[in-house]
């Protein structure tokens, strides 16, 4: 059985029809207060599977999810697997400054304390997180699926990762459609001027690809475009798995010379072209 939350009820639905799954009703409202109203609408089965994603309103959509999570257990549920496609609060996983919480942290007890049995992410923002839940839980990938959407429609591209941090979603991107792959890099070229460009590719005439997993002011992908455009590159394709897009991300992104952008649906957006469906299916299938 398989229930949507309402931030991700059509991918839930999409899972269920891979699964041949039965989709249990659910009924999510706010009340003229604000409080959240959950309800179960059908009879559940012994294990259920929770799907919902928890972008913005974040607040809102981690406080339905405990809810669901924790009226399952207590109308019978033996075991509750929840997936969560974007994990809200992940990037806040240390403290950066004296007496700040680590939000995802907390995040991850609440979920345990709710009566989550175990965890499905995808690409979370530090593989690390994985380390705060003390039941078991999975750190997928969608890398694979954008990678398989786009070889069917770039010839011999480039992959460039913004940065250090998204090289090794460059690396799977790249050895999956069979180019090559490198990042931006940072030098210093006095104390003064900091110059960042391609470290070791050619660009010039080449179809890039920019990959990463966040979008979310799309500051980091603007820059990147513009040093790519510099460098001679002949088109700009933007990928990413968590389309946030604040505000006027995707404006800016394309303002700065990007030629397309895609993503997948852990988020709803404008540019989420890739469902991760088949990847949730296919983890809860093989486990």
């Amino acid at each position: 059985m398989i229930i949507g939350g309402s931030a991700s009820q059509n991918l839930a639905a999409k899972v269920a029809n891979l699964l041949d799954e039965q989709l249990c009703p659910i009924e999510t409202r706010r009340f003229p207060d604000g409080e959240r109203y959950v309800r179960i609408k059908d009879e559940i089965s012994d294990e259920v599977v929770v799907i919902q994603s928890t972008g913005y309103p974040q607040d809102e959509n981690f406080m339905e999810l405990f809810f669901i999570i924790k009226n399952l257990k207590d109308i019978g549920a033996k075991k509750v697997k929840v997936v969560i496609p974007y994990l809200g609060y992940s990037r806040q996983d240390k403290r950066f400054k004296p007496g700040e919480a680590i939000s995802v942290k907390i995040i991850a007890e609440l979920l345990e304390a709710a009566g989550a049995d175990e965890i499905f992410s995808i690409n979370l923002h530090e593989h690390k997180i994985i380390e705060f839940f003390n039941i078991l839980a999975h750190d997928l990938s969608a890398i694979p699926l954008l990678a398989e959407h786009l070889s069917s429609k770039v010839d011999d591209p480039v992959i460039i990762a913004p940065d250090k941090g998204a090289l090794d979603y460059a690396k799977t991107m790249a050895n999956i459609i069979g180019c090559e792959y490198d990042h931006m890099e940072k030098t210093r070229i006095s104390p003064e001027r900091v110059e960042t460009r391609i470290k070791n590719l050619d660009i010039e005439g080449k179809s890039a690809i920019v990959v990463d997993d966040i979008i979310s002011t799309g500051g980091t992908i603007v820059n990147a475009s513009r040093i790519l455009k510099d460098q001679g590159a002949r088109e700009i394709r933007v990928a990413c798995v968590h389309p946030v897009l604040v505000d006027d991300a995707l404006l800016r992104i394309f303002s700065a010379g990007v030629d397309d952008v895609i993503a997948t649906d852990t988020i709803k957006s404008e540019v989420s072209v890739v469902s991760v469906a088949p990847l949730i299916a296919e983890t809860l299938k093989n486990g």
